[in-house]
């Protein structure tokens, strides 16, 4: 996985493709920001970023579930 840190513009104009790729990962079921993160071989805090402002419009939400690591679990709506 990919620890560098870019600029925030960048990231921010990848948002829509990601979303894409995000909802292909939770199609298999429910799952945690770094597993999400792995999956897309991506940064857990850009995964984060693009995650949080899909569950802002309603297209992801969290299961209730926390895992033992504290994470919480996120489906596609």
């Amino acid at each position: 996985m990919n620890d560098q840190v870019r600029d925030p513009r960048e990231v921010i104009r990848e948002e829509m493709l990601m979303q894409g790729r995000i909802l292909q990962v939770l199609r298999d079921g429910p799952k945690t920001v770094p597993e999400i993160a792995a999956a897309i071989d991506y940064p857990a805090h850009e995964v984060m970023f693009w995650l949080m402002g899909m569950r802002k419009y309603g297209r992801v939400v969290e299961t209730g579930e926390v895992t033992d690591e504290g994470y919480y679990k996120y489906r596609a709506v």
